[in-house]
């Protein structure tokens, strides 16, 4: 039987007086600090993948302060004049988690190690509290002073030793989420409330051969932040303001950007091999107007892996649901593997939001397919990282053939995979000849 929850404490009585070597009466004991909430994370990640905004629900996608509602730009206004509306937000946030409630200190404040990049240092994954292919790994705490005791001090219930506390990515203890009978619990660390994860593991939307690469967030999210086409100009003909000296200096800065988006998001292979949504990261070009009026530089492209190309990150939005990407909507529609808006018609798919500059190149996407060849023109941002191929392309979208009659995920073909060579019996070729 696992051991039951210590009860929780209380932090509103006032705390014993310390004494010295001495032994003599010292000063209260000091109070212990504020744990911080998701307002401290927003105040930083607020802007390129707008991570805090999407978890909370909000999108600043209307960057023109276009009127919305009642004649007024909104209804949230952010810093710097930016304007919000609400999305849906994500379901750990709807149930009252607080950005510190997945995240450890060891992804927050480091933990002692020097990564080439910041995604290295994360160890939280949804598989460490929902499972995957294994159920949640966990560690029964056998010492006073392990890190997760020491860590959970001021939390509402504190780590015991016996407590059976779920394991990282990295494979260390969480200080706020534990097993108890049978069941995978996350402590909130302000509020002291206890959530529910569910376990997945074995379920059969989750069981699918031929998902073993996706993450968990590639059929999860329901937004995906996307800018496109920020275009930076650098003006040496007019001045601007240096805000750190308070003074106009030679030059001057202004930025416009084509449109931004949330749904659908292109899918690529990550730094870790698996399929993830992808985002423009950075998508800029640049224009340099020199002293005397001339235009140095027009619309260029930073220079990647020899030559000018535009680029997607590997990307994690922050706005998950408990309600999946249909699989019909993904297998489908090519944009989530990268197409963009486009238009489809034998072995082409054609990008149709086209810069002036590029006709052959799609602005909002990353692959092309001309008499089914599949062509990539962008990068994608991590080692080992990149766009899917031809064939994983084709594999993807011959599925819509099996799905017209097997929609559901506990269909058993799933459970074995989708054998192409079984639509050569009668009953498929009539089927697939539309007699």
């Amino acid at each position: 039987m696992p051991p039951a929850v210590p009860p929780a404490t209380s932090h509103t009585a006032t705390p014993a007086a310390t004494r010295d070597l001495t032994g003599r009466s010292g000063e209260e004991a000091p109070i212990p600090p504020p744990i911080p909430g998701i307002q401290v994370c927003l105040r930083c990640h607020n802007r390129s993948g707008r991570i805090a905004l999407s978890y909370q629900g909000l999108s600043d996608g209307n960057s023109g302060l276009v009127p919305t509602k009642n004649g007024l730009p909104g209804p949230v206004m952010l810093s710097r004049l930016r304007n919000a509306v609400q999305i849906a937000p994500d379901i750990h946030f709807a149930k009252g988690m607080e950005c510190i409630d997945c995240h450890t200190s060891r992804d927050v404040m480091d933990d002692g190690y020097a990564y080439a990049n910041m995604y290295l240092q994360t160890e939280v994954r949804c598989e460490d509290c929902h499972g995957g292919a294994e159920p949640p790994m966990w560690r029964e705490i056998d010492r006073e002073n392990d890190e997760a005791v020491r860590e959970s001090k001021n939390y509402k219930t504190p780590v015991r030793p016996g407590m059976k506390m779920i394991l990282t990515g990295k494979g260390r203890p969480y200080s706020n989420v534990f097993v108890k009978d049978g069941k995978v619990w996350v402590q909130g660390k302000k509020s002291g409330k206890l959530h529910l994860a569910k376990v997945i593991t074995g379920t059969p939307e989750h069981i699918i051969v031929g998902h073993g690469r996706l993450e968990c967030y590639a059929c999860h999210s329901r937004t995906v932040v996307q800018c496109y086409g920020c275009h930076t100009r650098y003006d040496k003909t007019e001045a601007g303001m240096d805000y750190i000296k308070g003074i106009e200096t030679p030059g001057a800065f202004s930025e416009t950007e084509d449109y931004r988006m949330l749904y659908p998001f292109p899918l690529a292979l990550n730094q870790n091999g698996k399929i993830s949504p992808v985002t423009p990261g950075c998508q800029t070009f640049v224009t340099v107007v020199e002293p005397d009026g001339v235009i140095s530089k027009d619309d260029y492209i930073a220079r990647f892996k020899g030559k000018p190309q535009l680029r997607f990150a590997p990307f994690y939005s922050h706005n998950t649901g408990t309600r999946a990407v249909g699989c019909a909507e993904c297998h489908a529609n090519p944009a989530f593997l990268g197409f963009g808006q486009h238009v489809a018609a034998g072995g082409d798919i054609t990008g149709t939001l086209i810069c002036e500059k590029s006709e052959d190149k799609p602005s909002d996407g990353f692959l092309t397919m001309k008499d089914g060849k599949v062509r990539a023109y962008s990068a994608i941002t991590r080692e080992h990282s990149r766009p899917l191929n031809g064939a994983e392309v084709k594999r993807t979208l011959a599925l819509n053939s099996c799905l017209v009659c097997h929609p559901s995920a506990k269909d058993p073909i799933y459970r074995k995979g989708v054998d192409h060579r079984a639509l050569q019996d009668a009953l498929h070729r009539r089927l697939l000849s539309g007699s």
